[in-house]
């Protein structure tokens, strides 16, 4: 029987105007401390971001997007934040902030495949 292992996972979210809490999904990260799993599935529609947000910066927002993804690599080029551990990576990455790219609150499950896991929450929470 294979194991269940607990995860945590949060919707990467791009919010171009914070004060009107508007936002779009674009991504999914999940971590799991056993095994050790943090990885990220996102993918920007910037056809679809600038028809409900016209003035944004898409390449702007590639570039938070890079560096996120960055991170959760634990890139050494990508700053002191990608040299921790993988918990404080996903802990730093989910904090709250007022931002242009956020993530939800992070939410708890169980799964026996956190990649499939991944992949399932992404074609659920964001792919459209």
């Amino acid at each position: 029987m294979q194991e269940k292992h607990l995860f945590e996972y949060a919707v990467i979210r791009i919010v171009p105007k914070v004060e009107r809490e508007e936002f779009l999904n674009v991504g999914v990260v999940l971590y799991c401390k056993r095994p050790v799993f943090l990885k990220s599935k996102i993918s920007l529609n910037a056809k679809r971001l600038m028809s409900i947000f016209p003035d944004i910066d898409i390449e702007e927002i590639t570039a938070h997007l890079r560096a996120f993804e960055q991170i959760i690599a634990g890139d050494t080029g990508a700053g002191p934040i990608a040299a921790l551990d993988t918990a404080s990576r996903f802990r730093w990455l989910t904090a709250k902030r007022s931002t242009i790219l956020q993530t939800s609150v992070v939410h708890p499950g169980i799964c026996k495949d956190p990649g499939l896991t991944l992949n399932n929450l992404y074609e659920q929470l964001v792919s459209c």
